[in-house]
């Protein structure tokens, strides 16, 4: 039987060093969210019902598509850096490394999907 202090066993473990730098951006996502989303949800709640032509006609102004962008944009990151952090506090091993590449590669070509999407629209 080992008679180990806590600080012995935390010794060789070590810091991954971005853990303060991940809380800041989760939380300067999460604050800038707290602005898009409602901003968001009014302008797009507005072209909801419109024909086609009206809402193509909408989002050639720049305000409802900047919007729509930042909001995809800055969703994705944030949805980004909670899911890995979820993989990382609750996967080991090969499991961990394939799905923390798996959700990388979903957010960003799902943000790059959607950009691509608004870009057709607005130009």
């Amino acid at each position: 039987m080992a008679y180990l202090t806590d600080r012995k066993r935390a010794v060789g473990m070590g810091s991954a060093k971005t853990g303060t730098d991940h809380h800041w951006h989760m939380i300067i996502s999460s604050v800038a969210l707290l602005g898009l989303i409602p901003c968001f949800v009014f302008t797009f709640g507005h072209a909801l019902g419109m024909e086609y032509s009206d809402a193509l006609a909408y989002y050639h102004r720049p305000f409802p598509a900047i919007l729509a962008v930042l909001t995809l944009m800055v969703g994705f990151l944030h949805f980004r850096n909670g899911v890995q952090t979820l993989i990382e506090d609750y996967m080991q091993g090969m499991a961990r490394k394939v799905a923390l590449i798996a959700m990388i590669c979903l957010s960003y070509s799902a943000a790059a999907v959607g950009v691509f999407a608004l870009i057709r629209i607005a130009l």
